[in-house]
């Protein structure tokens, strides 16, 4: 199994990440993807991908940060980014219109210019995209559909998935791989969502599906309300294989094919 996004940089996992990663290991996850949201959690990804060798980082700018960035900043992710051997990705960038309790919706305009020039960069370095959308998918799709010569064959992957089925369509015919975590086990719809995560995890083609554990946020059932963590990608495959009607043999393969696919692990 490969967890493709998790925050083993942040602090939840200061004082145990050494253990977590062990432990993943020894469940069965063979290759963990740290993933920044700014300078120096994108940094701190970098340090643990040097210090393990199943670990690796994606860097980049979320888009809750678009608003708070330090003069220089594209010049310091690309330096970051450069990190030939263990960097895999742009990301996770994109764009965010959810009003959450500690962070307001950051200014579209401004959003919207941070994710061009990361996309850029992306194309500039020859690496794939890991895209954030939480209602954002029209001026995301806007975005990409615009920018499409920057695109590579595969472009990247969506993280957490989300939308609507046209939605997905048009995620898919852009070449990218969908990406589902813990919250597929959960009940009902997600705030501000009219359709089950179950469904849109049926309509995706399984060579199309990545999985990730987004920890330690999202955690799965039955472990909701404790801290997630990588090994737990193992409970997401396994509700894939359930929702599909497949062996969790042949999702843990697909899915492991599949982040090969996009990140060249």
């Amino acid at each position: 199994m490969i967890d493709v996004h998790c925050h083993l940089n942040f602090h939840s996992f200061e004082k145990n990440y050494d253990e977590v990663i062990k432990k993943a290991k020894k469940d069965g996850v063979e290759k963990i993807i740290n993933v920044g949201t700014k300078i120096d959690s994108s940094q701190k990804a970098i340090g643990l991908a040097k210090d393990y060798e199943n670990l690796f980082a994606i860097v980049g700018i979320h888009p809750h940060h678009a608003d708070k960035l330090e003069k220089g900043w594209e010049i310091t992710l690309e330096k970051l980014a450069k990190n030939a051997k263990k960097v895999v990705a742009i990301g996770e960038i994109g764009m965010d219109y959810y009003s959450y309790k500690s962070n307001s919706i950051v200014d579209p305009k401004l959003q919207k210019d941070i994710f061009i020039k990361q996309i850029e960069l992306a194309f500039k370095l020859k690496l794939p995209l890991q895209i954030h959308n939480r209602h954002a998918g029209k001026d995301i799709l806007e975005i990409l559909s615009s920018h499409k010569s920057y695109l590579l064959s595969p472009p990247g992957m969506f993280h957490c998935m989300s939308g609507d089925i046209q939605f997905l369509k048009q995620v898919l015919n852009l070449g990218f791989y969908v990406g589902f975590d813990g919250n597929i086990t959960y009940q009902g719809f997600a705030p501000g969502e009219n359709i089950h995560l179950k469904d849109l995890v049926n309509y995706a083609p399984l060579d199309r599906i990545v999985a990730e554990t987004d920890s330690p946020f999202l955690t799965p059932e039955p472990h909701r309300g404790s801290l997630n963590i990588p090994s737990y990608v193992i409970i997401v495959a396994a509700k894939i294989a359930e929702i599909k009607g497949v062996s969790f043999s042949l999702v843990e393969d697909q899915t492991t094919r599949n982040a090969n696919a996009v990140f060249n692990l």
